[in-house]
């Protein structure tokens, strides 16, 4: 099924249904108001909520409405903690991190958007850049979990936009932002597509409406969302709730006549730099600038939207 979150003015929102084909939704009134509440008690709720899923995909659900990604929060916009892996080695290895280790790190919580609203930054030359990124959300991980166990707890998956200062060295500063697709999936929606803790779908990034990456979340996805989990809760539990980012969807390049063809696209813009420099011996490609728009999306086999768009804008903050 697929799940969102609409404003309604409060600060967890109101949860919602949303079809298969996300043109209708459905308020979850009398099932669960919030999300958290259904993770909470998902053995007893995700059942209800699938019921109602499947009945507004017949089109039999009563009060049914057009969906709009634009009215939504974050699918769970208060994580009780997000985690942010390093799930690409390749990525890790244009940055200029050569060890490409298994590394999660605790990330801020605060200002998680929805999927429309806008990027807000107080300097545009602080090297604003976007990160196409998959996310998964938890319910309770015991510690000490092995990555097959951990993996039995993700309960629903969705895109992100990891906003990042490439000009800011202090973490606890340079990712002022992270928004999130309209919805978040679980695992039956994915299909084939989920193997072992992998998404194999093509996430499509576009800046300013031009296409800048193809990129398959799975083919080189070095570490599996169950090795994140795993390592994640080693030392401690992790509770329903939790967000857990694969860090920037990264495609290793190869060798051909004996020469480095880099991927067809990037996730980031900072990948887009060090290829240039690696190839030219210099950058040519600069980062964000207020009123610049970045869109993230992933589509299925069939060619439908799997967990909608992300459609942001870079924006002043006075805006």
């Amino acid at each position: 099924m697929k799940l969102a979150t609409y404003k309604d003015g409060t600060r967890d929102g109101q949860l919602v249904v949303v079809s298969r084909d996300l043109s209708t939704a459905h308020y979850a009134t009398g099932i669960a108001t919030r999300m958290q509440q259904a993770l909470d008690d998902w053995g007893f709720i995700a059942p209800q909520l699938q019921d109602l899923y499947e009945t507004l995909n017949n089109g039999k659900a009563r009060h049914a409405f057009p969906f709009d990604p634009a009215l939504c929060m974050a699918p769970l916009p208060r994580a009780y903690q997000r985690l942010t892996g390093a799930a690409y080695a390749n990525h890790a290895t244009l940055l200029g991190d050569a060890e490409g280790g298994l590394v999660v790190h605790q990330a801020s919580s605060d200002h998680l958007l929805g999927a429309h609203d806008h990027v807000v930054c107080a300097n545009e030359n602080l090297g604003v850049d976007f990160s196409a990124e998959m996310v998964v959300i938890t319910d309770d991980v015991p510690a000490g979990a092995s990555a097959d166990a951990a993996l039995e707890e993700v309960r629903l998956v969705m895109l992100s936009n990891a906003t990042t200062l490439r000009q800011v060295a202090a973490d606890v500063q340079n990712q002022p932002a992270v928004a999130f697709s309209p919805v978040a999936v679980t695992l039956d929606e994915l299909g084939d597509a989920w193997d072992n803790g992998t998404v194999h779908l093509t996430v499509q990034v576009a800046w300013n409406g031009r296409k800048v990456g193809m990129c398959d979340a799975g083919t080189d996805m070095t570490y599996t969302f169950g090795q994140l989990l795993s390592h994640a809760c080693k030392t401690r539990a992790l509770r329903a709730g939790t967000l857990v980012s694969s860090g920037t969807i990264s495609n290793a390049g190869f060798e051909k006549n004996g020469q480095t063809e880099w991927p067809k696209g990037y996730s980031c813009i900072a990948e887009k730099r060090a290829m240039e420099t690696a190839r030219d011996g210099q950058a040519s490609t600069e980062y964000m600038r207020f009123a610049d728009t970045v869109r993230i999306e992933a589509k299925g086999k069939d060619g439908q939207s799997v967990f909608g768009a992300i459609e942001q804008e870079l924006a002043p903050l006075s805006a």
